[in-house]
C-alpha cells in the first residue's frame, strides 16, 4: 500500500494535476500514515507556502476556493501535533523566509481594507498565532530584527483600526476579502493612488462607510491575543539586540506613534462598547500595556543612552566638563526625535491627537524617571537634574504657552523644543476640553516629579541658581495668566506646586488666594472638591510654617478689592471651616488672635469708609439732581456691605475656632486678647451706629426733598423711574451690614463670656459694661432683654424682618442674656424677672413661625452664616430644640404643646434622612430629640408630646366608620364637634367608660369603629412614633390615657370588609398595625407609672380582654390574607405583651393567685378549647380563619407558661401557685399542639405556621413538665414515680428532629428551636432515667437509652456543623445553641460518653481531611472544641479534656498553617481555628503548664494572612489575631520572659498591616470601610497600653518596637483618625525608654527615618510626656 502512495510529490509538483486536486492530496498526505514521503512536514510546508506566494506574485493562477483553502490548510499544519511533536524532539523545519514577507503584505492589506477587515483574517490571525508559538517556526521573523518591527507595527496599526470600529448594528453589506486580491488585477486604479499616498497610519474610519458583517467580529476575537504574543516575541527579540541606537531608531521611527496611539485607546475606552463587543477582558488589556510599557522604557531610555540625554538637556555650561573626547556613541538628540514623532500629526484621528499626546508625554516622564531618577550617591543629584531638564521639554509640548506668550492660530513658528531647532504644527486653540487634556498632563507631570522628588529646594538654589523654582514659578505663572477655574485638575496643577515649595505661588499668592478661593465662581461638585483640597493643603502649609498671619494679611486684601460680580461665592464651605479649625488649633494662640486684628483693622480701613457717606454729599446729590452718582454710591455700599459680610464670617470662623484662654494662658496673651475684644466692640458700635444714623438720614432726606421746589418735571419723571431699583439697593446692603452687625456682636457676646467663664485673669467687656450701667439704672441684665425683644441694641433699632439671618442671631442674643440672668440668683428672686423671661423664651420660640415649619424639603448644613429663606425654619428648629432645656420651664402650656405639634407632625413627614452632605432637617432635628435623653427630663414637654399623639389617635377614631355606637365614641364625637379636640382625654371621657367598652368588645366579639386603609397607616405612623418615646418619662395620667387609648384599638376597631374583598394585601398592614400596638402596649407596661392602670383594670381582665379581642379578630378572617412572616411577627408581638405583663403580675406579688387564676382558666375554658381546637369542617363559611385562631391560642398558652417557669423559686407560695398553674396550661397545650399536627398534616393551606413554631411550643410544654417534676420531686412521697405526661409526643418529636436537622437545607429559627428541643429532651431523658435507676434499678436500660441518646446528638450536631448549605454566618448564629446542646451533654456525662466526644473531636482534627479540600469536617471539630472548652465540666472529664489540650493546641497550630497557604480559606477556616485556640488558652490559664505550645500559637499567628484582603475579611483576621496575643498577655505571663520578642513580631504584623490599610487613600478615607480600620487602630493604642503595663517582659525591647514603628510610618501617609491612635499608643512604649535608647535611636536610624522619629519625639515631648508628668503628682 506504501507504493501507491510515494507518486504524490510529484503529483503536487506536476502542472497537469488540478489544484483542487492538489490541495486534497496534500491534505490526505498530511492525515495519512502510510502516505511515504521523507522530510514529510517541510515538504508540504514549502509546497504550501510556494503555492501562496506564487499566486499572489501572479506565477501562478487557481481559484479563490483553493487560495482559501491553501491558508486553511497551512493553519492546520501550523497547529497540527503531527508538527509540533518533531519540532519538540528536536527536528529541523522551517518556513520559507519570503513567507514572512508574504504574511506582512496580507495584514497591511487588512489594516487598510476600506469597509474594515476581511472575514479570513482570523486565519491570517491563526497562522501568524501558529508561527509564533514556534521557536523554530518564528525564526522566520525572528532572525531580522526590522522583520520583527514590522510585523508589530502591522499588528498594532490592525488592532488600532479595529479600537475605533463602532459597534455593529443592523445589517451589513458583505466586504471584499483582501486575501483573495491580486496587486494590479483586482484593484481599483483609484484606489491603488489613494492607499500608495496615504501612508497605513492615516487610513482612518469612515463612519458613512459600511460596516464589516457581524460574523468578522468574531474572528477577530483572537486578535489582542495574538497581539500580546507579536508584543512578547518582539521584546525578547528586542532584548537580545545588541546595538541600542538601531533599537532606538526602529522604534522612534515606526513603533513609538502606533504604540502610544494603541496603549491610548486600550486605556481610556476600558469600559466602551467596542472593546466589550470585541471580548476584551481587563487582564489582557492590563497585560498589553505592560508590554507596550516595557518595549518603550528599554528601547528610548536604555542606560547606553544617558549621556547621549545629558549631551542634549544639560546646558552647555553645566555639560562642558562631562563630555568625553570623542562624544557619546548615541543618537544625537534623542529628546528631539521622540518629541518630534510624538508631535507630527497623521498618525491617529484629529480629535485623538492631542488627549495621545499629553497621554504619551506622562508616560515618557515616568520612564525617564524609572530609568535615570536614581543613580549612586555622587551622581544621584546629577540625574535628577536630568529628569528636570526632560520635563521642562516635555511641558511646553503642550502648547500651554509656558513661555508667556498668547496662543493663537497664526502662530507657526512656535517648536517643540528651545533646542530642537523643529518646527512643530500650529498650536492648538485652547479650546476648554483641550485646557482639560492639558491640566490633566501638567498635574501627572508635575505628580510625578514630587512622588520621585527631584526637586532639593537646598541644591536647587546653592548649586543650581534656582534654574528648577524658576521655571515652576513660571508654570505658576502661566497657570495664572490663562486660568481656568472650572476645571479640577487646574486646583490640583496649584495643589502639587504648593506641595513642591511654597515659594513658587508665594510671589502670586494674591492672585491665587482670588483666582481659586475668592472669586471662584464655578459650584460643580468635583471643581468644588478640588479646590477645597487646594484650601486646605494651602491652611496647612502655612500652619506649618507658622505664617498664617501673612495668608491671612493677603486674602484680607483679597477680599477688600473691587469684586468681579455682584456676588461671591460662599468664601467657607463645610470642609474648608473644618480644616481652618484644625489648622487654628495647631496656631500659636498670638497668631490667632494677630489674625482676628488683622479682620478688624480690614474692616475698619476698607469697608467702613465705603458705608459711611455724609447726609449733606447725599442730599446735595438729591437736590441737584445726581441721581446717577447717587446710584454709584449705592453699588459702593453694596459691595462693601457683601465684603463686610466675608468678613464677618471669617471672624466668626477664627474667633469660634481658638482655644480659649484659661487660667494657665501668660498675661500678655489675656491682654492681647482684651486688646482684640475692645476693638472689636468698637467695630460693633461703629456699625450699629451707621444703620441708626442712615435710618435717620433716610427719614430726613425725605422729609427735605419733599421740603424743595421742583426744579424741573423731567428730573423728578428721571427719579421716579429709577426710585424701585435704588430702593432695592439701598434695603440690600442695609440688610448685610445689619447681618453683619449682628454676627460681630453675637461672635463678640459668646466669646468675650467664654474668656471671662474660663480665665480668671480676664476681665469681661460686657460685665464691665453691665455694672457701669448698674449705677445709673436698676437691673440692666433685664434691661438688655428688654432691648433685644424691642429689637433694639446699643440705642440702634434692628429689622427682624429684613432678614432671616437677622432674625436668629438676634434669637441667639436673646438667649445669652436669658443665660446670664439664671446665673444671676438674686435676680431671679424677682417677680418681674419671671415674666421678662416668659416673654424672651416667647420671643426666642415664635410661635407663629412654627406653626407653618413642617415644610420637610428645607435643609441647613449647620453653619451659622448660610442662614437664609431657605434654611430659616431648620436653624430655627434647631435652636428651639438645642435649647429646649432653657426655654421650656418659661413656656406657657400653649406653647409647650405647639413645640410638641410641631415635633408630631414633622415626625409624621418622614424626612428624617440626613442629606448628601450632612445637612440637617426638621425632621432629622425631631428624631434625634425623641430619642434622646432630653425630653424624657422635660415633663411638661413629654407630657405634650403625649396628648399630641392622643389627640391625633382620637380624631382618626372620629373620622372613623362606627357600626354600633358606644359610650366612649360617642363622647369623642361630641368633643370633635364642639372645641374640646384639643383636650386631654380624661377631660373628654372617664376612663372607667372605656374600660368597660374594651371588655365588652373583648366578651362579645363587637366592633365601634371600622378604619380604612389610610387610617390604619396613619395610626401606624403614630405608634412608630409612640415607640421611640421612653415610658418611664409619663406621668401616670399620661400612661393610663394611652395605654387605655391603645387597648381600646386593639379590641374595638377592624377594618372594613368590604375592603378587605376589594384589596386583600391592605390586611398584611392591618397585621403590621396590630403587631406594633402589641408591641407599644409591652412597652407601656414595663413603664415606671403602670400601676395607675392596674387601679382601673386587674391584671387578668386586661390579658383576657386582649387574648379574647384577638381571637375574634382571627375568627371575623381578618388575617387570612396577611403573609406568613407579618402573621409570625404579630405571634411574636402577642407573646411579647403576655409575658411583660405577667411578669409584672408575678413582680408584683399583689393578687397573684387571682390574676393568673383568671387568665388561665379563660385559656384553658372549654368554650375556648371547643371554639379554637377543634379542627375546621369543609361545611364551614371560613375556615381558614378558624385555624388561624390555634397559632394565638398556643402563642398565649406558651408565653403564659414560659413565664411562669422562669419565676420557680421565688418563694414557695409562689412555687405552689405557679406549679399549679403549668399543670393547667401544661393539660390544655397537649391537645392544642396535637390539633395543630393534625392541620398539618391534612395540608391547610390557611396555617401559617412554621416549624420553628410548632418546635418551640412542644419545647416549651417538655420544659413546663421538668419544672412541675422538680417541683414534685422535692414533695414527693417514696415509691412514687415521676413521668411525664406526653413522652410519646416528646420522642416521636425527637426522632423527627433528628432525622430532618441535617437531611436538607433548613431555615436557621428551626435549626435554633431543634437545638433547643433536643437540649431539654436529652436533660428530661436523663432526669426521668435517673430516678429510674434510684427506685427500680434499671441501670441497663435507663443507661443504654441515654447513651444512644448522647451518641445521636453528638452526630446530627457534627453532620449540621458540616453541612455545606450553613454559611459562615449562620454558624456564628447557631454556635450559643450548640454550645448550651453541649453543655447539657457534658453536664452529668459519664468518662466513656466524654472519651467519645473527644474521639470525634481527634477524627475530625485531620490535616489530611484540609488539604484534600474538605475543610467543613474539620471545621465542625473545631467549632466543638471551641465550645466545649468554655463548658462547666465534671472533674473527670476536665482533666480528660486539659490532659489532651496541648496536643489539640499542636494540631490545630499545623492545621492554621496549611490553611493560611490559601487565602480563600481565611475566613471559613483559618479565623474560625484562631479564634478556638484562643478560647483554649483564655480558658487554659493555670492549666496548660508548659508555655511551648503557647510559643507554638504565636508561630501560628505569624502565618495567618493581612495583606490584600477585603474589609470585612481583614477585620475578622486582624480581630482573632489582636484577641489571642491579648489573650497570651494576660492569661500566661509567665510566657512574655521567653517568647517576648516572638510576640512582638506578631504584633508587628497587625501594626504594619493597619498602617498600609489605613493609608490616606483621598475619596476613600470615608464610608463603612473606612469604620474598619479605624477599629482596628483603637485595638492597636490598647495592646501597646497592655504592653507598657508588663514592662518588665518589654524593657529591653521597648527601643526596637519604636524603631520598627516609625520605619513603617516613614513608608505611608497615615489617615489622620488612625494616627491618632496609633500616636497614643506608641507614647505608651516611649515611656518605657530610657534616655541611652532615645540615643541610639537617634543614632542608629536613617536619615528618612530618623526624621520621622525625631517629629514623634517631639510631639511626644510636647504633648504627652509633659500631661503624664503633671498627673504624676497626684498618683501615689
Amino acid at each position: 500500500m506504501a507504493a501507491i502512495y510515494s507518486g504524490i510529490h510529484l503529483k503536487l509538483k506536476s502542472p497537469q494535476t488540478p489544484w483542487e486536486d492538489k490541495l486534497k492530496l496534500a491534505r490526505f498526505a498530511w492525515i495519512s500514515s502510510q502516505c511515504l514521503l521523507p522530510n514529510k512536514e517541510q515538504v508540504l510546508l514549502d509546497w504550501c507556502t510556494h503555492a501562496l506566494t506564487g499566486w499572489y506574485n501572479q506565477k501562478v493562477d487557481f481559484s479563490q476556493n483553493v487560495l482559501e483553502g491553501l491558508w486553511c490548510y497551512l493553519d492546520d499544519l501550523l497547529h497540527s501535533r503531527k508538527l509540533h511533536t518533531p519540532l519538540k524532539q528536536g527536528k529541523t523545519v522551517s518556513l520559507r523566509l519570503n513567507m514572512a514577507q508574504l504574511l506582512l503584505d496580507r495584514l497591511q492589506e487588512c489594516s487598510r481594507a476600506a469597509t474594515g477587515p476581511p472575514a479570513c483574517v482570523s486565519t491570517l490571525l491563526s497562522v501568524c498565532r501558529g508561527i509564533l508559538s514556534s521557536p523554530a517556526l518564528s525564526s522566520v521573523f525572528t532572525t531580522k530584527y526590522e522583520l520583527m518591527v514590522d510585523l508589530l507595527a502591522k499588528f498594532c496599526s490592525l488592532s488600532c483600526r479595529e479600537l475605533q470600529q463602532p459597534v455593529l448594528t443592523g445589517s451589513c453589506q458583505p466586504a471584499t476579502e483582501c486575501l483573495q486580491t491580486q496587486p494590479g488585477s483586482d484593484l481599483d486604479s483609484s484606489q491603488t493612488e489613494l492607499m500608495t499616498e496615504s501612508p497605513p497610519d492615516h487610513q482612518l474610519l469612515d463612519a458613512d462607510k459600511s460596516p464589516s458583517k457581524p460574523k468578522e467580529k468574531l474572528g477577530l476575537a483572537n486578535l489582542f491575543e495574538v497581539l500580546l504574543q507579536v508584543l512578547s516575541c518582539y521584546l525578547s527579540v528586542q532584548r537580545q539586540q545588541a546595538n541600542p541606537n538601531r533599537v532606538f531608531t526602529l522604534v522612534t521611527n515606526q513603533l513609538i506613534q502606533p504604540l502610544v496611539l494603541l496603549r491610548h485607546l486600550l486605556t481610556s475606552g476600558e469600559h466602551s462598547p467596542s472593546q466589550t463587543h470585541l471580548r476584551l477582558r481587563q487582564q489582557l488589556c492590563r497585560d498589553i500595556r505592560v508590554k507596550i510599557d516595557a518595549i518603550l522604557q528599554l528601547a528610548l531610555f536604555p542606560s547606553e543612552h544617558l549621556t547621549s540625554y545629558k549631551e542634549e538637556l544639560f546646558p552647555s555650561k553645566e555639560d562642558s566638563g562631562k563630555r568625553g573626547p570623542g562624544g557619546a556613541k548615541g543618537p544625537l538628540k534623542p529628546v528631539s526625535a521622540i518629541l518630534g514623532k510624538l508631535s507630527a500629526e497623521g498618525y491617529c484621528e484629529p480629535p485623538l491627537f492631542y488627549s495621545v499626546k499629553s497621554n504619551a508625554l506622562s508616560l515618557l516622564f515616568k520612564f525617564c524617571l524609572e530609568s535615570y531618577g536614581k543613580g549612586s550617591r555622587e551622581s544621584e543629584e546629577e540625574q535628577r537634574m536630568l529628569c528636570f531638564y526632560f520635563l521642562t521639554r516635555l511641558v511646553p509640548v503642550l502648547d500651554v504657552g509656558l513661555d508667556g506668550h498668547s496662543l493663537s492660530p497664526t502662530k507657526d513658528d512656535q517648536t517643540v523644543s528651545v533646542s530642537s531647532g523643529q518646527k512643530s504644527p500650529p498650536a492648538s486653540l485652547c479650546s476648554p476640553e483641550s485646557w482639560s487634556l492639558a491640566l490633566l498632563a501638567v498635574e501627572s507631570l508635575l505628580s510625578q516629579a514630587l512622588s520621585a522628588d527631584i526637586y532639593n529646594v537646598a541644591a536647587d538654589r546653592i548649586r543650581h541658581k534656582e534654574v528648577q523654582l524658576n521655571f515652576y514659578r513660571a508654570l505658576g505663572q502661566m497657570l495664572f495668566n490663562q486660568a481656568q477655574p472650572s476645571i479640577p485638575a487646574w486646583y490640583r496643577c496649584l495643589k502639587v506646586l504648593l506641595s513642591l515649595n511654597h515659594l513658587i505661588l508665594e510671589p502670586d499668592l494674591d492672585q491665587l488666594l482670588s483666582s481659586a478661593w475668592v472669586n471662584a465662581d464655578c459650584m460643580e461638585a468635583r471643581v468644588q472638591r478640588a479646590r477645597q483640597l487646594m484650601v486646605c493643603s494651602l491652611l496647612q502649609t502655612y500652619t506649618k510654617l507658622r505664617q498664617l498671619p501673612r495668608l491671612f494679611s493677603e486674602l484680607l486684601s483679597v477680599i477688600c478689592q473691587p469684586a468681579m460680580d455682584d456676588l461671591r461665592p460662599p468664601l467657607l464651605s463645610e470642609g474648608i471651616s473644618a480644616s481652618l479649625r484644625t489648622c487654628l488649633l495647631d496656631t500659636p494662640a498670638s497668631q490667632g488672635l494677630e489674625i482676628c486684628s488683622l479682620v478688624l483693622e480690614s474692616i475698619r480701613r476698607y469697608i467702613l469708609p465705603d458705608l459711611v457717606k455724609e447726609d449733606g454729599e447725599a442730599e446735595k446729590m438729591e437736590i441737584d439732581g445726581g441721581g446717577d452718582d447717587e446710584v454709584k454710591v449705592d453699588q459702593e455700599r453694596d459691595c462693601a456691605s457683601l465684603k463686610l459680610f466675608s468678613l464677618s464670617q471669617l471672624l466668626h470662623a477664627v474667633l469660634f475656632s481658638l482655644k480659649t484662654l484659661d487660667n494657665a494662658s501668660p498675661l500678655p496673651l489675656v491682654k492681647q486678647s482684651r486688646g482684640l475684644m475692645e476693638e472689636m466692640q468698637k467695630v460693633v458700635k461703629d456699625l450699629l451706629q451707621l444703620l441708626s444714623a442712615e435710618k435717620t438720614a433716610v427719614k430726613t432726606n425725605i422729609s427735605s426733598v419733599k421740603g424743595t421746589p421742583r426744579k424741573g418735571k423731567k428730573n423728578s419723571d428721571h427719579k421716579e423711574s429709577q426710585k424701585l431699583s435704588d430702593s432695592e439697593m439701598r434695603i440690600m446692603w442695609k440688610q448685610k451690614t445689619q447681618e453683619a452687625a449682628l454676627l460681630l456682636r453675637y461672635t463678640w457676646v459668646e466669646v468675650d463670656t467664654l474668656f471671662h467663664i474660663h480665665c480668671s485673669k480676664y476681665t469681661s467687656l460686657d460685665s464691665a459694661q453691665t455694672e457701669a450701667e448698674s449705677e445709673t439704672e436698676d437691673r440692666p441684665l433685664l434691661t438688655h432683654i428688654e432691648s433685644l425683644l424691642s429689637c433694639e441694641i446699643e440705642d440702634s433699632v434692628i429689622s427682624p424682618t429684613c432678614s432671616p439671618m437677622s432674625c436668629l442671631l438676634l434669637k441667639l442674643l436673646t438667649l445669652q442674656q436669658m443665660k446670664k440672668v439664671m446665673l444671676d440668683t438674686p435676680l431671679l428672686t424677682e417677680q418681674s424677672t419671671a415674666a421678662l423671661l416668659n416673654r424672651a423664651a416667647q420671643f426666642i420660640l415664635a410661635k407663629e413661625e412654627l406653626e407653618g415649619s413642617l415644610d420637610g424639603e428645607q435643609v441647613w448644613d449647620g453653619q451659622i452664616d448660610s442662614v437664609n429663606a431657605s434654611s430659616y425654619l431648620v436653624a430655627h428648629w434647631y435652636l428651639v430644640t438645642s435649647n429646649l432645656p432653657l426655654i421650656a420651664p418659661h413656656l406657657n402650656g400653649e406653647d409647650v404643646g405647639c413645640v410638641a405639634n410641631v415635633l408630631v407632625g414633622s415626625l409624621l413627614s418622614r424626612q428624617t434622612d440626613r442629606g448628601k452632605d450632612g445637612c440637617l432637617t426638621i425632621s432629622l432635628l425631631s428624631s434625634q430629640l425623641v430619642q434622646s435623653s432630653v425630653l424624657t427630663e422635660l415633663p411638661s414637654l413629654f407630657s405634650a408630646t403625649v396628648c399630641s399623639l392622643t389627640q391625633r389617635i382620637f380624631s382618626v377614631l372620629v373620622a372613623a366608620h362606627a357600626p354600633k355606637v358606644c359610650p366612649t365614641l360617642l363622647k369623642f364625637q361630641e368633643a370633635g364637634k364642639g372645641k374640646g379636640q384639643d383636650q386631654p382625654l380624661s377631660t373628654l371621657v372617664k376612663k372607667e367608660t372605656i374600660v368597660e367598652d374594651i371588655i365588652t368588645s373583648s366578651k362579645t366579639g363587637e366592633v365601634f369603629a371600622l378604619l380604612t386603609g389610610t387610617q390604619t397607616k396613619e395610626l401606624v405612623n403614630l405608634l412608630q412614633i409612640l415607640t421611640n418615646l421612653n415610658p418611664d418619662g409619663m406621668n401616670s395620667e399620661d400612661l393610663s390615657s394611652i395605654f387605655l387609648l391603645l387597648l381600646f384599638l386593639l379590641s374595638s376597631t377592624s377594618c372594613h370588609s368590604d375592603q378587605m374583598a376589594a384589596d386583600p394585601p391592605d390586611s398584611g398592614d392591618d397585621a403590621v398595625f396590630l403587631e406594633k400596638l402589641l408591641r407599644i402596649l409591652a412597652c407601656l407596661v414595663e413603664g415606671k407609672n403602670f400601676q395607675g392602670v392596674l387601679k382601673l383594670i386587674h391584671g387578668g381582665t386586661l390579658l383576657q380582654a386582649a387574648v379574647s379581642s384577638l381571637l375574634w379578630h382571627s375568627s371575623s378572617g381578618r388575617f387570612c390574607s396577611t403573609s406568613s412572616s407579618d402573621w409570625l411577627d404579630l405571634i411574636k408581638a402577642v407573646q411579647g405583651f403576655i409575658r411583660s405583663l405577667v411578669q409584672l403580675i408575678i413582680v408584683r406579688n399583689s393578687s397573684v393567685r387571682l390574676n393568673l387564676e383568671q387568665f388561665a382558666s379563660y385559656l384553658t375554658s372549654k368554650e375556648v378549647a371547643s371554639r379554637q381546637i377543634v379542627a375546621p369542617t369543609v361545611s364551614e363559611p371560613d375556615p381558614g380563619a378558624s385555624v388561624l385562631s390555634v397559632p394565638l391560642l398556643l402563642a398565649s398558652l406558651t408565653s403564659f407558661s414560659q413565664t411562669m417557669t422562669s419565676n420557680l423559686g421565688r418563694s414557695k407560695p409562689m412555687d405552689q401557685t405557679l406549679t399549679q398553674m403549668l399543670t393547667r396550661t401544661t393539660a390544655s397545650l397537649g391537645p392544642a399542639v396535637e390539633s395543630i399536627l393534625k392541620l398539618q398534616i391534612v395540608g391547610q393551606p390557611a396555617t401559617a405556621l412554621s416549624q420553628a413554631f410548632v418546635v418551640e411550643v412542644v419545647t416549651v410544654m417538655l420544659n413546663c413538665e421538668l419544672s412541675a417534676l422538680s417541683a414534685e420531686d422535692e414533695n414527693k412521697q417514696s415509691g412514687t414515680q415521676l413521668t411525664l405526661s406526653h413522652i410519646t409526643l416528646y420522642r416521636g418529636f425527637c426522632q423527627q428532629i433528628l432525622k430532618e436537622i441535617t437531611s436538607a437545607p433548613r431555615p436557621m429559627d428551626f435549626l435554633v428551636s431543634s437545638l433547643h428541643f433536643l437540649s431539654a429532651f436529652y436533660q428530661a431523658v436523663e432526669k426521668t432515667g435517673r430516678e429510674r435507676e434510684e427506685e427500680q434499678g434499671e441501670e441497663k436500660k435507663g443507661g443504654k437509652e441515654l447513651d444512644e441518646l448522647y451518641i445521636q446528638i453528638l452526630q446530627n450536631v457534627h453532620r449540621l456543623l458540616t453541612a455545606p448549605w450553613l454559611s459562615a454566618t449562620d454558624l456564628c448564629e447557631l454556635e450559643p445553641t450548640v454550645q448550651e446542646l453541649l453543655r447539657r451533654l457534658v453536664e452529668k456525662s459519664t468518662t466513656g460518653q466524654f472519651n467519645l466526644l473527644l474521639l470525634m473531636i481527634r477524627e475530625g482534627l485531620d490535616t489530611g481531611k484540609l488539604r484534600a479540600g474538605n475543610y467543613r469536617e474539620v471545621l465542625s471539630a473545631v467549632i466543638i472544641i471551641k465550645l466545649l472548652s468554655c463548658c462547666q465540666l465534671p472533674e473527670p472529664s476536665s482533666k480528660a479534656l486539659w490532659l489532651i489540650a496541648p496536643q489539640i493546641i499542636s494540631t490545630m497550630v499545623s492545621l492554621v498553617r496549611s490553611s493560611s497557604q490559601d487565602v480563600s480559606l481565611t475566613l471559613p477556616f483559618t479565623i474560625p481555628a484562631v479564634v478556638s485556640m484562643t478560647s483554649l488558652l483564655r480558658q487554659g490559664e493555670g492549666l496548660i503548664s508548659n508555655p511551648h505550645h503557647v510559643i507554638l500559637v504565636l508561630g501560628a499567628l505569624q502565618s495567618v494572612p493581612l495583606d490584600h484582603l477585603t474589609p470585612v475579611v481583614y477585620q475578622s483576621a486582624f480581630l482573632a489575631v489582636h484577641e489571642t496575643l491579648f489573650a497570651i498577655i494576660q492569661c500566661h505571663p509567665q510566657v512574655m520572659l521567653n517568647a517576648a520578642p516572638t510576640f512582638l513580631n506578631v504584633f508587628h504584623r497587625l501594626v504594619a498591616s493597619i498602617m498600609h490599610e489605613g493609608r490616606q487613600r483621598g475619596d476613600n478615607d470615608t464610608g463603612p470601610d473606612s469604620e474598619v480600620y479605624l477599629q482596628c487602630s483603637r485595638l492597636i493604642e490598647r495592646m501597646y497600653s497592655h504592653i507598657a503595663a508588663v514592662a518588665e517582659s518589654f524593657t529591653t525591647l521597648s527601643a526596637f518596637m519604636v524603631a520598627e514603628y516609625v520605619t513603617e510610618l516613614q513608608k505611608v501617609t497615615l489617615r489622620p483618625d488612625i494616627k491618632l491612635h496609633l500616636t497614643e499608643g506608641i507614647y505608651r512604649i516611649l515611656d518605657l525608654c530610657m534616655e541611652q535608647d532615645i540615643k541610639f535611636l537617634t543614632a542608629g536610624l536613617q536619615m528618612g527615618v530618623r526624621e520621622v522619629f525625631n517629629e514623634l519625639y517631639g510631639s511626644y515631648t510636647h504633648y504627652h510626656k509633659a500631661q503624664r508628668q503633671g498627673e504624676d503628682k497626684y498618683t501615689v
